[in-house]
């Protein structure tokens, strides 16, 4: 038995070794025939003693049944989407942003490639792999860990060896992106059209598809790849800097993407994007632009973030791939909030990866101004995650009538407005189908209700059947009924009913988005959420009371008291109390000490971050803001504080330390 045991230890070693050079270094130096020779010696050692397996063999990459559904789990901390420059102007503004936010700290940025996959948390306890999880909306994701125990170039476990090395604890957590190599994803579709199936789109679908697959033996066998960017410890990421960060994943063992820069100015960055931009096509993945992160964690710190993105990262975005097709014919959609919008119905195009067959054409007086009638040749753009866009028409089609844009709406019929000084067309009836399939689709989205599997194919056939006239209406579905749809059963129904019943807990905040309510996005949504505490309270108030709340100003002010004002959402709300929709949220206890006064921070605190600060700022009353002016009341300084401060004692605006700022919060509270 010690014999087998040292044996398997040592082939196990052995077949760790050749799949780091295999998957992740790219330098194999056994043939295929050898690698399989010594896993064929570990899986009959195994099998003869079942007690020697271990979690971590690679035997077990692919095993057990397969998975009866994905559990949700929370981040550690939140997985942020970035902010986007599209050209080199946005570049430079906001470079000038960081410098003037980083006062006197030297900027170093790391340029990497964005590659287009989905983004993945992988956590680790005593250096094996505990778990992976999607990033969901970015709160909580799909527990996928059996799938991403498949991923060859995910170690299974990483050894007290080389976290020592390292100098890594043996329980953290590494983020990164799940690509489908082009390779992989064009035997995918072989495969698929010799099933009479149809093509994916685009390798990062399939990507997604496939780790949402419930049999990780299919998983394992689509090639996904992992590359990392972010090592996280007790939630944080790691202090050393970004250029460090992937020095160390490389070292513990993860696959890091070799074209990156770290660099000092905007014009490096630029030689880097169109270095990146030329040689996309020959790189074997998707990319879709270069991600930029300021390297010194401290200096990350210092701008912290935004409501959903951080401040010191940027993509840019590559300009926008076109291509050249026939519009077969112009047809027009609903919205959920009634507006039509014309569409390319086009032949179908492969664009930068993905084949599109549909465009926007955006309004009536747009189709005009580019004479456009179906059976033109047009170009058609897409650009990074924008929806694909007619821009030009490079040649007549021969087509003599012109396209009308209809005056009842497509879907029920209604007589269509369009208001005075609009360019959009509307359909005013409130009971439209179509509004409500966009409304339900938009309800249980990622990042609203979050309601998986409540997608476009399910909530046509409940339309269709009757079953729900409002979002109100999804929690009182049945198991049966959803059972009895095309390509439904019982597992899938409960699991849909599971999905329902979760998102009555999803808060105040998330409700407020799923209402739709004009110009409340996922930051204004959170803000009146922390501000009321509950939906009565918040339908009860006055402009003056919402315009209290930080970056809530007239314009939306008014689309709130408007929505609450309207008696069928007053009935729609209600119907989701009766539900037992959760519509509440903890609310921020605010003080009024500070009210009326306007703070500017600058260099680093001694214990707060400036996000704490501008929090503890926000809380009694204040408001913070990103330049000194003579409105400025108090600039709050820190170590290395720049020209802030300077432009401070120029302008005669007081200047207090965190001592200061925290006695006058003080004040307010003795």
């Amino acid at each position: 038995m010690e014999k087998a045991r040292k044996r398997a230890e040592e082939l196990r070693r052995e077949l760790e070794r050749h799949e780091h050079l295999y998957y992740v270094l790219d330098a194999p130096e056994v043939s295929d025939a050898e690698y399989d020779a010594l896993m064929r010696e570990l899986r009959e050692l195994e099998a003869k003693h079942p007690e020697i397996v271990t979690a971590e063999s690679p035997t077990q990459r692919v095993g057990g049944k397969p998975a009866e559904g994905f559990e949700k789990r929370q981040h550690s901390r939140a997985m942020l989407s970035l902010d986007n420059a599209y050209n080199e102007a946005e570049l430079r503004e906001w470079d000038r942003r960081v410098r003037e936010l980083a006062g006197d700290a030297a900027v170093k940025y790391v340029a990497e490639l964005k590659l287009d996959g989905l983004s993945l948390a992988l956590t680790y306890e005593t250096g094996s792999l505990k778990s992976g999880v999607t990033r969901g909306d970015g709160q909580t994701g799909e527990d996928v860990t059996s799938n991403v125990r498949t991923i060859k170039s995910v170690p299974l476990s990483v050894s007290a060896e080389r976290l020592k090395k390292a100098g890594v604890a043996a329980e953290f957590e590494v983020r990164g992106e799940v690509v489908m190599p082009l390779s992989a994803f064009e035997r995918l579709n072989e495969e698929r059209e010799r099933e009479g199936l149809a093509a994916a789109v685009n390798p990062r679908n399939a990507a997604a598809g496939t780790l949402r697959t419930l049999e990780p033996k299919i998983v394992a066998t689509r090639r996904l790849d992992f590359y990392a960017y972010f090592l996280l410890e007790k939630g944080e990421y790691f202090k050393a800097g970004q250029e460090a960060t992937l020095e160390k994943l490389a070292a513990l063992g993860f696959k890091v993407n070799p074209h990156r820069v770290c660099v000092e100015s905007v014009d490096a960055l630029l030689k880097f994007i169109e270095k990146a931009e030329n040689e996309r096509e020959g790189l074997g993945y998707e990319i879709d632009g270069v991600v930029i992160k300021v390297d010194a964690q401290a200096t990350q710190q210092r701008l912290g973030y935004t409501g959903r993105a951080p401040r010191w990262a940027i993509a840019y975005k590559f300009a926008a791939r076109a291509g050249e097709t026939t519009v077969r014919e112009i047809t027009v959609q609903v919205g959920r909030t009634g507006k039509l919008t014309p569409v390319a119905e086009l032949e179908p195009v492969f664009i930068g990866g993905t084949t599109v067959s549909r465009a926007t054409l955006h309004n009536a007086d747009f189709i005009e101004r580019l004479g456009l009638r179906p059976g033109d040749v047009v170009k058609v753009e897409r650009g990074g995650d924008v929806i694909p866009k007619v821009v030009e028409v490079l040649k007549k089609g021969g087509a003599k009538k012109a396209f009308v844009f209809p005056s009842s709406c497509p879907e029920c019929g209604s007589h269509v407005v369009r208001a005075e000084g609009e360019v959009d067309f509307r359909c005013p009836n409130a009971a439209c189908q179509a509004k409500l399939r966009e409304s339900l689709l938009h309800f249980g989205s990622r990042g609203v209700m979050n309601i998986e599997g409540l997608g476009e194919a399910v909530v046509a056939q409940l339309l269709e059947k009757g079953l729900v006239k409002s979002p109100a209406e999804l929690y009182g579905l049945k198991v049966e009924e959803l059972a009895a749809l095309e390509r439904f059963g019982e597992k899938s129904a409960t699991a849909l009913i599971d999905e329902i019943e979760r998102s009555k807990k999803a808060g105040l905040a998330r409700v407020l988005m799923g209402l739709g309510v004009r110009f409340v996005g996922e930051r204004t949504a959170q803000l009146l959420a922390e501000e009321f505490g509950d939906i009565d309270a918040l339908s009860a108030a006055t402009a003056e009371e919402l315009e209290r709340v930080n970056e809530v100003g007239p314009k939306v002010a008014a689309a709130v008291i408007e929505f609450f004002a309207e008696p069928g959402n007053q009935k729609l709300v209600a119907a989701l109390r009766k539900a037992g929709v959760e519509m509440t949220a903890e609310k921020k206890v605010r003080t009024e000490q500070l009210a009326g006064l306007t703070f500017v921070l600058t260099g680093t605190l001694p214990t707060m971050t400036r996000e704490e600060a501008k929090e503890r700022i926000e809380s009694a009353g204040g408001k913070c803001a990103g330049s000194v002016s003579k409105k400025t009341s108090y600039v709050v300084a820190g170590e290395d504080a720049g020209s802030k401060l300077e432009k401070a004692r120029e302008l005669g605006v007081k200047v207090i330390d965190e001592d200061g700022l925290r006695e006058m919060l003080k004040a307010g509270n003795s």
